[in-house]
């Protein structure tokens, strides 16, 4: 391919038309041609600045005034080390002692195999970074609003918990004082009856009678009893937590019996209360939900149920449930509609704490919750 070199005046008209600021610099750093557009954008005029050391007039302290030194300089490199360089995270100093973040380039000008100097475009680019720190502004308060909304609204799932969990109590106290106390009456009214029977002909089918009816009541009361105790056992309010997690563990371990065999071990260090009102009723429904899921879903042979608590003077709770059962995706897990886990987590985040979820399909599931105990957040 022929090539044809321009002619000088037709360069220099080149040079003069173009809207970004171009000099060139001998092996000295010294200015050896400025354009217009750079000479507008500088704030010198062009003879000012011929001659002079480039890196001495515009580029001679950082943004926030530290010296520059020269031998640092990507500028000169390119005809010092052959390096040439595109810059866009510094500053080009003005006449008036000003400063503007620039972006530059430096590459080395070859002449008959020698390097003579360099030549450098720049260009002011305040524009795109007063855009780019708009940009960075509205983006940390947007992120700052989202953890802000977050948080109002993991406030509110808690205290939506907490005002279920209250009309639990109330429902199950209810329950307890006056259908159960009624039911009894009705028993110990049904035995009267029994007992006092005369007709010896009808004896018999009445006291059959009777005895059918109380045994319905008897059930009756176990239904309310188990119905009182799902809906705040009562364990949890007289013995603490300690106590109430063992008691669902046996509970589930009694229910699973005839299909898989659980494991529970629990080692709390000593001088550590079990934690009271809404944190204790969070640990006690992440467990009951971990072993529903493990009862509904698992299909498990072995679950292993463990807690550990450490010693003060920062105590911390440690809950394991391992199953080797049918397991699950990680996608699952992940799945916006996944409610029970999603529950689980944010159970725990409300009081400083973390559930983590190992699954695999075929490879069982091991669930933890790590919660500190420093603190107990509101009561139910």
């Amino acid at each position: 391919m022929h090539t044809t070199a321009l002619p000088a005046d037709h360069l220099t008209l080149l040079l003069e038309s173009t809207g970004e600021g171009i000099f060139g610099i001998d092996l000295d750093g010294r200015c050896t041609f400025l354009n217009r557009a750079g000479a507008q954008t500088l704030g010198w005029s062009t003879d000012m600045v011929l001659g002079r050391n480039m890196h001495a007039l515009i580029h001679h302290s950082h943004a926030d005034g530290r010296h520059y030194p020269e031998c640092d300089c990507p500028i000169f490199n390119a005809f010092r080390r052959g390096l040439p360089c595109r810059i866009d995270d510094e500053v080009i100093w003005r006449a008036d002692g000003s400063s503007f973040p620039a972006e530059y380039s430096s590459y080395p000008v070859i002449e008959d195999g020698q390097v003579r100097g360099a030549v450098v475009t720049f260009v002011d680019i305040s524009e795109r970074k007063q855009a780019e720190e708009l940009l960075r502004k509205s983006r940390d308060e947007l992120e700052q609003r989202v953890a802000e909304r977050t948080a109002q609204l993991r406030d509110l799932a808690n205290h939506l918990e907490a005002m279920r969990e209250t009309e639990r109590k109330r429902i199950a106290r209810e329950i307890h004082d006056e259908l159960g106390s009624l039911l009894v009456a009705l028993k110990m009214d049904l035995n009267w009856l029994e007992r006092r029977v005369g007709d010896e002909q009808q004896r018999a089918a009445m006291v059959a009678k009777c005895q059918r009816m109380g045994g319905l009541v008897d059930t009756a009361v176990d239904a309310v009893g188990r119905i009182i105790t799902d809906l705040r056992p009562s364990i949890l309010d007289h013995q603490g937590l300690w106590a109430a997690l063992e008691w669902q563990s046996q509970e589930f371990a009694h229910a699973m019996a005839d299909e898989c065999e659980v494991d529970f071990k629990m080692f709390v260090a000593a001088d550590v209360p079990p934690p009271e009102g809404g944190m204790a009723i969070a640990v006690f429904r992440i467990l009951q939900e971990v072993l529903s899921n493990v009862a509904r879903h698992a299909k498990a042979r072995h679950v292993a149920i463990r807690i550990d608590v450490d010693a003060p003077p920062a105590p911390v709770l440690y809950l394991q449930v391992r199953d080797d059962g049918i397991g699950t995706t990680p996608e699952a897990l992940a799945d916006p509609q996944a409610w029970g886990v999603m529950g689980l987590r944010e159970r725990a985040a409300h009081f400083g704490g973390r559930v983590g979820i190992e699954t695999a399909p075929g490879r069982g599931t091991t669930v933890r919750l790590m919660l500190p105990l420093a603190q107990d957040e509101g009561a139910a």
